[in-house]
């Protein structure tokens, strides 16, 4: 008897790892200040360097906050093979450094132009993977809200903005549960073989039609559920209304990026000017 084969793990997002950890007690505004700061300065200086701190940084808070091996997914055989095709693609740039093997002459520039843009996206994938798994979702409106105050000076609705940001959070999860049993349940349904092409072809776009037209009632109906939950707890205002501010723990983790982030921006800056000069 062959062994089952091995169930694929989906994407855990927007929702918290059980338990508490020094990370998970962190106030969500610093978490949300953290990966802007870190974005904005892998996005002015992607280099070696700035990526390798901010995995370190990555791997310590996975490690403070006890994250499990099983949140992360099943990586498909499709991503590895356009992985492996873009690699190889971007390798025929060339460009330096060169390398000779044997009589070839062979240029590594689009080679680790592409793994850099690879990690960059893995750490940064990480990044926000670390925020959603340490992070209740009814946290995050009010730390924006908090954040976005000054705004209101300037007559920007902010409030009203991050009551957007909270249903969007709490319903997307919802929405993916219900779209799985709208595809499970078309897989159980009894199906007519077509037997030529254009039938087949009709089939599917039929089948897509229904997909959507199903989608979109669910979509209705948990909005009309949301709003009347939200409307016997007191509308609105509720969501963005939260105790939660900054403490000393914030501090010193705000302390320890910043000093990660200037230490970045000065290898990147310095290096070349000290490379430069000589």
């Amino acid at each position: 008897m062959t062994a089952p084969a091995a169930q694929r793990r989906s994407m855990v997002l927007l929702r918290p790892i059980p338990g508490t950890s020094p990370v998970h007690e962190l106030w969500a505004g610093t978490k949300l200040i953290v990966v802007a700061l870190i974005g904005a300065v892998l996005t002015i200086y992607p280099g070696w360097i700035p990526i390798g701190l901010v995995a370190l940084l990555v791997m310590l808070t996975v490690w403070l906050a006890r994250i499990p091996r099983g949140v992360l997914p099943s990586v498909p055989r499709l991503v590895w093979v356009l992985l492996l095709l873009g690699g190889g693609t971007a390798a025929l740039a060339g460009g330096e450094p060169f390398i000779d093997i044997a009589s070839v002459h062979l240029g590594l520039g689009g080679l680790l132009k592409f793994l850099q843009i690879t990690a960059l996206s893995i750490v940064l994938l990480g990044l926000g993977g670390l925020v959603s798994w340490t992070t209740n979702v009814a946290e995050i409106a009010p730390a924006v809200a908090t954040l976005g105050r000054p705004l209101k000076w300037l007559r920007i609705p902010v409030d009203e903005w991050a009551v957007t940001l909270a249903l969007a959070l709490r319903a997307f999860p919802m929405l993916i549960d219900e779209y799985r049993v709208l595809f499970a349940a078309r897989r159980l349904r009894p199906r007519a073989q077509p037997e030529t092409r254009r039938e087949r072809s009709r089939q599917r776009r039929v089948e897509i039609v229904d997909l959507l037209a199903a989608a979109v009632t669910v979509a209705l109906r948990r909005g009309d559920e949301m709003g009347d939950a939200i409307t016997a707890r007191g509308g609105v205002g509720q969501i963005v209304a939260s105790p939660a501010r900054p403490g000393l723990s914030d501090a010193v983790a705000l302390l320890m990026v910043v000093a990660m982030c200037a230490l970045s921006v000065y290898v990147e800056v310095w290096t070349p000017l000290a490379t430069s000069k000589l």
